[in-house]
């Protein structure tokens, strides 16, 4: 379906269109995007239902038994507990769920660079010359690197929360770390296939600033969704993670990767 080019100094891009088709055509490539969603979605449930539990057994006898007061003060003790409890849920169960998903994104991660491999697999046909081939080793570095990504998910976080409040350029700033940071946690898979080092991944989107921000722009309108966004991130990880490899390949193999 795709032809590769020689050397040229306009790379090709591939739609995502065009991803999804490479993606449905191959039932390998289906079934093991299938079940990464599934152990994504499984991992995050698990996460999210022990932390919870955990949360409640440490705060629960707080809010059943409030302090007994009498007149007005008392009146505002009693709904000032009780709202505080309903917010206290609410920004537990958020942020439960954001660090649960977090940490099956991490432990999915060496699933995730097999499915990148096996992408850059079947469009080589079948040849690939920088497999490291699955071993122990690799899987352990492959969730090494995947925390990594996510421990710098957590540092743009609370980067975008201070730069939020900056008037008028606090909110595309914004916008801008989320999409080159989605770029590069997609780019993180077939680049672990060749073992890069979290700073040349960083470099592959620096040099490559057009095509991350093509990459990253749409899961990073995703992530602005609240609450939601993990379903649909979850569901459409696997064809994030085609699209990106496929564009991944073009440029590698038109050689065209800025030298470091």
């Amino acid at each position: 379906m795709f032809r590769k080019r020689g050397p040229s100094q306009r790379t090709p891009w591939i739609s995502l269109p065009r991803s999804l088709a490479f993606l449905l055509k191959s039932p390998q490539l289906l079934a093991w995007s299938l079940l990464l969603v599934l152990c994504t979605g499984v991992l995050t449930w698990l996460g999210y239902v022990e932390a919870t539990h955990f949360v409640d057994s440490l705060t629960g006898s707080f809010f059943l038994h409030p302090p007994q007061r009498q007149g007005i003060l008392g009146w505002f003790l009693t709904w000032g507990l009780l709202i505080a409890k309903y917010l206290f849920i609410a920004i537990s169960r958020v942020t439960a769920f954001y660090l649960s998903f977090l940490t099956a994104y991490c432990l999915t991660s060496p699933g995730y660079v097999f499915l990148a491999t096996a992408t850059e697999k079947k469009y080589a046909g079948g040849i690939l010359a920088a497999e490291q081939g699955l071993s122990l080793r690799g899987i352990l570095i492959d969730l090494i690197e995947g925390c990594k990504i996510g421990i710098l998910g957590l540092l743009v976080t609370v980067i975008a929360l201070i730069v939020n409040f900056v008037p008028v350029i606090g909110q595309g700033v914004v916008f801008l770390l989320y999409t080159f940071y989605s770029a590069l946690m997609f780019i993180d898979y077939p680049s672990s296939n060749r073992r890069w080092s979290l700073g040349r991944k960083i470099a592959w989107i620096a040099g490559h600033r057009d095509r991350a921000f093509r990459l990253g722009l749409l899961p990073a309108l995703i992530t602005l969704v609240p609450i939601i966004n993990i379903l649909f991130m979850a569901l459409l990880f696997p064809l994030f993670t085609v699209h990106t490899t496929l564009n991944f390949i073009v440029v590698e193999d038109n050689n065209l990767t800025p030298g470091r």
